[in-house]
């Protein structure tokens, strides 16, 4: 006799086995040095700003003797003695820490990109799905708005809602949303088109199923993945966006700790204190550059026909 309690746990071990072996065979494929700079710069120091950061963002350690402190490594300037340990990265005008601050930063930045994708995404893919299932005259409506939408340039778009609005995180939440939306609902749209046809989706018509649970349950699933890759794509560009308008001064208001607030603080000591504006820059540069990368990476392993070459 066999015994089927061996067999089945043997069975559930090597399925299990199998799983991590293939968690271990795709975390290896990952693009580590992206990996790795969206940990130190962007994720890690957004979610315990309030940990690492040495100094509080909005307060100067030294009061105003420590403003234009250079960095730790460097030696007498126009303004200052030198570096200090005090501060690592150096200090801004009126002696606040920079490195505290682009840390702080990273969680304004994460913020504004989790809010304002996820309200311009649900926005677009309610709208695409919608669009791309029933057609006809609301396709028709819709993807006209789509065409004027994107047929105005970002910046303009974000300057004059910014200005109208005032600057302030709610509006660049309510900029980041009414740029992206188009992008999901185009998306979306050209996908449900080509989703609707297929035989498993004129099977659930048949069997009953309503329209909402046909949009919700069959055809939402199938374009996950395409979400996830444009989303992660779309986090280095509301980085960007953020931080020009924070640059323009239409953005988020002073004193809060955003990169792009930091470089317009610098950008007139570029040459006595050159430290203030570089390395919020950096910051960003790198962080969108790898998220650029690891959006890159992401498609190409949930394709199926680029995952097959």
């Amino acid at each position: 006799m066999v015994d089927n309690t061996a067999v089945k746990s043997r069975i559930i071990s090597y399925g299990v086995m199998g799983k991590v072996r293939g968690f271990v065979r795709e975390a290896r494929r990952l693009p580590i040095i992206p990996v790795l700079v969206l940990l130190v710069v962007f994720i890690i120091p957004a979610i315990f700003a309030d940990v690492i950061a040495p100094h509080k963002p909005l307060t100067s350690p030294l009061g105003l003797k420590g403003r234009l402190e250079p960095p730790v490594w460097s030696g007498p300037t126009l303004t200052s003695e030198g570096g200090t340990s005090t501060h690592i990265l150096g200090a801004d005008k009126v002696g606040r820490d920079v490195l505290s601050r682009i840390i702080h930063g990273s969680r304004v930045s994460m913020k504004i990109s989790l809010v304002g994708i996820g309200i311009g995404g649900f926005i677009g893919v309610s709208l695409g799905l919608i669009s791309g299932y029933f057609r006809g005259w609301l396709d028709h409506v819709i993807m006209r708005l789509v065409d004027i939408s994107l047929s105005i340039p970002a910046i303009l778009l974000a300057l004059a809602l910014a200005a109208a609005l005032g600057p302030s995180f709610r509006t660049i939440i309510i900029v980041v949303a009414v740029l992206l939306w188009a992008v999901y609902a185009r998306q979306v749209r050209g996908d449900t088109l080509a989703m609707r046809e297929r035989d498993f989706i004129a099977r659930a018509r048949v069997s009953g199923c309503s329209h909402f649970r046909i949009i919700v349950r069959h055809i939402l699933p199938n374009v996950t993945s395409t979400l996830i890759v444009l989303a992660t794509l779309q986090v280095g560009l509301v980085i960007l966006l953020e931080a020009s308008l924070s640059f323009l001064g239409v953005g988020l208001s002073p004193p809060t700790p955003a990169w792009g607030l930091m470089v317009a603080d610098g950008r007139e000591l570029i040459v006595t204190a050159w430290w203030v504006a570089f390395f919020p820059g950096v910051a960003i540069m790198l962080t969108v550059l790898s998220l650029n990368l690891f959006g890159d990476w992401l498609r190409d392993r949930l394709d199926p026909k680029l995952r097959q070459l």
